[in-house]
């Protein structure tokens, strides 16, 4: 459970929570076609539907704030570097607005490129 605790108690976050803004804030950035499971085998990347977003995320807690991992596939043609630096931005944005966790890292993991 990742949390925080000030003068009026304590709020904690089930990291699924935290996995769920974080998968539907990456799939309203530009250029991305899907979040895919983090622990595909065989070279096969399973494209997550909304209901499973959180399999594309890994989440840790680091020195009191959120390191995130998460998995896209993203659309042909598309400049990954800018859709990348949009989904750090929107995914940092995002849960610290929601939750009031602070993110130290947002890594953006391109598993796969849909043509």
């Amino acid at each position: 459970m990742l949390g925080i605790s000030n003068e009026l108690g304590n709020i904690t976050y089930s990291e699924e929570v935290i996995a769920k803004i974080v998968g539907l804030s990456t799939m309203e950035c530009y250029g991305i076609v899907g979040m895919v499971s983090k622990s595909a085998t065989d070279g096969f990347w399973e494209l997550m539907r909304v209901e499973n977003l959180g399999k594309g995320v890994k989440i840790s807690f680091k020195d009191e704030k959120l390191v995130i991992e998460l998995f896209v596939m993203v659309e042909y043609g598309t400049k990954i570097s800018v859709i990348a630096n949009n989904v750090i931005q929107k995914v940092r944005y995002n849960v610290e607005n929601h939750t009031g966790l602070k993110v130290s890292a947002v890594t953006v993991n391109v598993q796969a490129v849909r043509v």
